[in-house]
């Protein structure tokens, strides 16, 4: 029988207002893709990034155009050469490895020739705010070991320091999206280095970070928005010390684990991180996260609501996924 293809966009509220150095949301509008043979069924879910050029309808398009190789058997390493790198591949790729696992009884860690993925201590992400406004979501999260503190405005030392007091316990990672410029990032840095912040994320905007190759590290950095696959990393050497895998860039989980093994044989410290999506979005992204250095798979807690089943998170420890969910 040959394989069917649904595709729908769904829209989950956020609890209260997420907020970046380029925007704020209130809701998670995502692109779910199901493929089935009539008796087991396999889903994906994307989140299509205004940044990278992506909207639902296109997303949605480029999913619709692969119907007819869909139908027909298309394979995901064919999948890797039929779509481009982004968030409607990845629906697709993981619909396919949760296609398979379910049609055959395997779960997908044995697919990919993993040991069963164990829990993962997830970061919690500290919205960008003013200074005090920041201490204050930070001391709600004080017993977690990991905070991901959203900056990239003026002011950004002040945020830093404000939430380092709020939770002295907790270590940080530093999410600038892009928001830093050459005028500002050394004292950006030396003030992360002075507060004992453990990573700071994407600093400057893609295509104007030659910088980073010239000033100290005192704290590693992290390519965000700067790595999408595994052909940005010879670029990147030199200039960033990490890399934060997310299977919306990548196009799926498929590339994301060539792109961590290439990673890792370049020296390159791996985070795994997510866009604002549900528990569908994550659950392949802890199979990714196994032995991370950083994880930050917190999507469906800034959610107002989340798919049933999800994820079961305790603090900051994340499941892997029940089979229902994925995988």
């Amino acid at each position: 029988m040959p394989l069917s293809l649904t595709v729908e966009v769904e829209r989950f509220p956020i609890a209260g207002v997420f907020r970046i150095s380029r925007e704020s949301r209130t809701e998670a509008a995502v692109v779910t893709c199901t493929i089935s043979d009539g008796a087991a069924l396999g889903r994906g879910e994307c989140v299509p990034y205004k940044r990278y050029g992506e909207t639902l309808e296109g997303v949605v398009k480029l999913i619709e155009n692969q119907r007819p190789g869909i139908a027909g058997g298309l394979t995901r390493q064919e999948l890797l050469t039929k779509m481009p790198a982004g968030a409607a591949r990845n629906a697709v790729d993981c619909a396919l490895w949760d296609f398979e696992a379910k049609r055959s009884g395997t779960p997908v860690h044995e697919l990919v020739g993993q040991q069963p993925p164990q829990p993962v201590t997830t970061a919690s992400t500290i919205s960008l705010g003013e200074p005090e406004e920041m201490a204050a979501q930070a001391r709600a999260f004080s017993d977690r070991p990991l905070l991901k503190v959203k900056v990239g405005s003026t002011k950004d030392a002040a945020r830093i320091q404000a939430v380092a007091a709020a939770a002295p316990n907790s270590q940080l990672i530093i999410d600038a999206n892009e928001g830093w410029n050459d005028d500002n990032i050394q004292e950006n840095l030396l003030a992360c280095a002075q507060l004992k912040v453990v990573l700071v994320e994407q600093p400057l905007p893609v295509g104007k970070d030659a910088i980073l190759r010239h000033i100290p590290h005192a704290v590693p950095i992290c390519a965000d928005e700067s790595l999408h696959t595994a052909d940005d990393l010879e670029a990147l050497r030199g200039l960033y010390d990490a890399i934060n895998i997310k299977l919306d860039k990548t196009g799926g989980l498929t590339a994301a684990l060539e792109l961590r093994d290439k990673a890792r044989e370049l020296g390159f410290s791996v985070m795994v991180g997510c866009m604002v999506g549900t528990s569908l979005a994550m659950a392949p992204s802890i199979l990714l996260a196994q032995g991370a250095d950083f994880v930050d798979l917190d999507g469906p807690l800034i959610l107002k609501e989340d798919r049933i089943p999800g994820l079961k998170y305790l603090g900051a420890l994340v499941s892997p996924p029940d089979p229902e969910l994925w995988g």
